[in-house]
């Protein structure tokens, strides 16, 4: 995951070069303050248009409502004058209850005459007619009647105790064929309970209702009963006779079927529902993002030009940089000045004039440090004549103790020899963890014949890590900690290495113990075992050896008891490790 990650950062900043990076400021800059003033524009002219559409539709709607209200309460009013109770409903019971062919003539002629008067004085009234439910027949119509008569299969717009209301529907008028509403309304005569006045109004729905069409698309109507069934409709996904979708009483506008529908509902519980599609509907918004996107277009190529132009201006500067660069990677010295004409880019060429100058002038310190380098290196080789000459020294005393027959001399001349060709070797050269046990023993060996006195030392190695290449002197300053710390005749020193999933070495004694600060100081201060450690190696260079050979992997620790004795662990990385020749 984190190699994945350190792959994508390195690919966004390779892709995210200076033209690309001005060209994107440049553009947020400018297209930030546009995008704000175009959502701004966009909610106030939505709302506008909004409105606008929204009340000139519901307005023409409830001029449509008012005028339909209206010739509904004619045809009430109507029908009133024609049921029982007024004159031509109490004309019609004398006709039907007169047995004398001479009356019932006087009767009907008289009732025909008061029919004419009244729909002649209502001239908003169509076809009239009284129908007997009885035998589904008629009589006294002022038209002629379609064939076959038959209200109950009008659609049913609203329904009262005594008055039915249908429509939108075709007339029953033999001469006309346009859309009517009708009432349909009980007579209530004393002696004749099924007979009923039916009563049309012209009403033509082919005419333009919205004269004043606010949004100049095509606009349908559905009617719904007060119970939202559809009475009438004009769109397709509408049918007759079928609920209205989602119907809800006090919901006067929404969405349904690709149309935004809005509902105006009449004094009488019926309602008319005008349907406008979606598309034309939006007509006039669409129009306005057209212009917008337009005008946006022509804003961002004029943006995109000027990101351009001041890619030009900082490119030209940059090159000469670039050039600048190179030929002083060549270590060639360019002597024409780079003239920008901007001032910040001429303090920049000035600047890196005065840098390049610097650098010069480093080359030839390190030059010089490098040759006087050169010289230190001979003059170290000579001093290594001294150990020479003291190992060999030593190596003749060796001989002449064992002419002699002194044995413990030649013991410890032989150690001594042993240790200082070891401790004599370069620094910062490898090891072996074989060597480094080699070299301790042969030191406490030393130690033991030096101090004259005596402590168990017990060394334990696997051998799978014998030939481990480790930094040099890295367990001889630990021994030596535990040999200077309070070790005594009664004391022992045990080196444990042992090979787990690392190589842990523990250095373990019995003697007086540390203290906590002391510890510190051992791991953390060159200047605190230098007089008293015998090769003036502390553990502070085994902690910053083995974190400088390990790279962070090593660990030095130390635990220690007042007065039962000290413990140190050294864990290595098996097989890790920088190797230095």
């Amino acid at each position: 995951m984190t190699a994945t990650k350190s792959r994508l950062r390195q690919h966004l900043y390779d892709y995210l070069t200076l033209k690309r990076r001005i060209i994107f400021i440049f553009l947020v800059s400018t297209l930030i303050p546009f995008i704000t003033i175009i959502l701004i524009s966009y909610f106030t002219i939505y709302s506008i248009l909004t409105n606008k559409i929204q009340t000139g539709i519901q307005n023409n709607l409830r001029q449509v409502e008012l005028s339909l209200e209206s010739s509904i309460n004619n045809l009430n009013h109507v029908s009133q004058q024609l049921a029982f109770g007024g004159i031509v409903g109490n004309r019609l019971d004398e006709l039907l209850s007169a047995k004398k062919p001479f009356d019932r003539s006087k009767l009907l002629s008289d009732l025909k005459e008061e029919l004419g008067l009244i729909t002649f004085t209502n001239p908003s009234i169509g076809l009239t007619l009284y129908y007997f439910k009885d035998d589904h027949s008629y009589d006294l119509a002022n038209f002629g009647v379609k064939d076959p008569f038959s209200p109950q299969a009008l659609p049913l717009l609203a329904e009262y105790s005594k008055i039915s209301y249908y429509g939108p529907h075709v007339s029953n008028n033999r001469f006309d064929n346009g859309f009517v509403l009708s009432a349909m309304r009980k007579v209530d005569l004393p002696h004749q309970e099924e007979v009923y006045i039916y009563i049309e109004t012209g009403f033509k729905l082919t005419q333009n209702i919205l004269h004043n069409d606010q949004i100049g698309g095509t606009t349908s109507h559905v009617f719904l009963d007060n119970h939202g069934r559809v009475a009438y409709s004009d769109a397709a996904d509408f049918q007759v006779d079928t609920l209205f979708p989602h119907f809800d009483k006090k919901q006067m506008s929404g969405t349904q079927n690709g149309y935004y529908w809005f509902r105006e509902v009449s004094n009488q519980g019926w309602s008319i529902i005008s349907l406008t599609a979606k598309s034309d509907y939006n007509k006039e918004m669409n129009r306005w993002f057209v212009q917008i996107g337009l005008f946006s277009l022509l804003f961002l190529g004029m943006s995109l030009f000027l990101a351009w132009l001041l890619w030009k201006m900082v490119y030209r500067p940059l090159n000469g940089f670039s050039k600048e660069i190179k030929r002083m990677a060549q270590n060639k010295v360019q002597t024409t000045a780079i003239e920008t004409n901007i001032p910040e880019f001429d303090f920049l060429v000035a600047q890196f004039k005065q840098m390049k100058t610097q650098i010069w002038e480093l080359f030839a310190e390190v030059e010089l440090k490098e040759k006087r380098r050169a010289d230190l290196e001979v003059e170290k080789l000579l001093y290594q004549i001294n150990p020479h000459f003291l190992m060999n020294t030593l190596d003749t005393v060796h001989w002449l103790a064992v002419m002699n027959g002194q044995d413990e001399i030649d013991r410890l001349v032989l150690s001594l020899n042993k240790l200082l060709h070891y401790n004599l070797g370069k620094l910062g050269q490898t090891s072996t963890i074989q060597e480094e046990i080699e070299a301790v023993q042969q030191y406490l060996l030393l130690q033991q014949i030096r101090y004259d006195f005596m402590f168990d030392v017990h060394i334990h190695v696997d051998a799978e890590v014998l030939r481990v290449p480790v930094p040099r002197f890295i367990l001889q300053p630990l021994v030596e900690n535990s040999l200077y710390h309070g070790l005594d005749d009664e004391g022992y020193i045990e080196v444990d290495v042992r090979l787990t999933d690392k190589i842990d070495i523990y250095i373990r004694d019995n003697g007086a113990g540390m203290s906590a600060e002391k510890i510190h100081s051992l791991l953390h201060s060159p200047e605190s075992a230098g007089g008293k450690v015998g090769m003036g190696i502390g553990m502070n260079y085994v902690n910053r050896m083995i974190e400088n050979y390990y790279s962070g992997q090593a660990m030095l620790s130390v635990t220690s008891v007042k007065g039962e004795g000290t413990t140190i662990r050294l864990s290595l990385p098996f097989g890790g490790g920088n190797q230095h020749d």
